[in-house]
């Protein structure tokens, strides 16, 4: 099982125009509503592919009931926590030439006696050897301290944790050494203090990490492929995207399909990387924050590169 904790979920608004221009009054010619926060959209991600996983949430206000609403209609397992805060709202305005603006809020802080309650929520539907993925940005006022706290009490019931988040939240969780994190080339370059201008140089970034007590470091780096570090070494793979219509979410369905694999067989890295990879493309080439399913998962633009060029300029941001 693939559990998932977003501790900041929200609302997800997009909105498609033309083009946006700062001061004017424009028409949307869609507009959608969708549960957002990176934890959710693994879980969506999963269930989308038919794998079962329960996404693991505090909610609160009426968005909070809505956000739940919705991830029922979708049918997502989930476990929705009352909250005393209002969950947030974000809003995406995607443009034709693939621009995209994202407005988000910072959402509500979570009180002591909570955070202790989603920890409780989580120890009840796992069992040993389990995967937790800890997603998404941290509440407001969500500490260092709290997520090192927190990280220690999920890893002390026996399970696996895979961390997907930036900043201090993310340095904080490496402290504690969670099995795997999914940083992209900015979070890598900002936990290590490194400029990461070429592939060498992110996987002596992360190697730097596993000294400190991590596993596994997946770093995504947009169109210029991913990188895996780990145990038995590198793994390096790209993969082409046709057409890109909204990057929202694409982590999210690259560590999905990552866990898709690597949770059944952790001896198949190779298998568990271009699953990765394929799935991050097909969500880049869906509008919003949608996440692929079966049928628009596509192999054929998605390699490993046994000899990649080490100091090839990475061209990505």
């Amino acid at each position: 099982m693939i559990l998932t904790v977003t501790l900041n979920p929200s609302l997800d608004r997009t909105l498609k125009v033309d083009r946006l221009e700062r001061g004017e009054v424009l028409r949307t010619s869609t507009a959608t509503l969708e549960p957002g926060g990176k934890g959710v959209n693994v879980t969506r991600a999963l269930a989308s592919n038919g794998i079962p996983s329960i996404a693991i949430l505090p909610v609160g206000g009426r968005e909070g009931n809505e956000l739940h609403a919705l991830l029922a209609a979708d049918g997502v397992d989930s476990r929705a926590m009352a909250v005393s805060g209002r969950t947030r709202s974000n809003i995406t305005v995607a443009e034709l030439d693939g621009t995209v603006t994202k407005l988000n809020e910072p959402g509500s802080p979570l009180l002591e006696h909570e955070i202790d309650a989603v920890v409780s929520l989580v120890e009840k539907n796992i069992t040993a050897g389990d995967w937790v993925v800890m997603s998404g940005s941290v509440p407001p006022g969500f500490s260092s301290e709290h997520v090192r706290r927190f990280v220690a009490a999920l890893t002390a019931s026996g399970i696996n944790l895979a961390v997907d988040t930036s900043g201090h939240a993310l340095a904080a969780a490496v402290d504690v050494g969670p099995r795997l994190i999914k940083p992209n080339r900015n979070e890598l370059a900002e936990i290590t203090g490194s400029s990461l201008d070429c592939i060498s140089d992110v996987i002596a970034a992360a190697r730097r990490v596993r000294n400190r007590g991590v596993e596994y470091v997946a770093v995504s780096l947009g169109a210029d492929g991913a990188v895996l570090v780990g145990p038995s070494g590198v793994v390096v793979g790209t993969s082409r995207v046709e057409r890109q219509r909204s990057t929202v979410g694409a982590g999210d369905s690259f560590l999905a399909g990552f866990l898709s694999k690597f949770s059944v067989d952790e001896t198949d890295i190779d298998a568990a990387m271009l699953e990765a990879l394929a799935w991050g493309a097909a969500a880049a080439s869906l509008p919003g924050s949608s996440v692929p399913s079966r049928k628009d998962i596509d192999f054929t633009h998605v390699q490993l590169v046994w000899q990649p060029d080490l100091d090839r300029p990475l061209v990505a941001s």
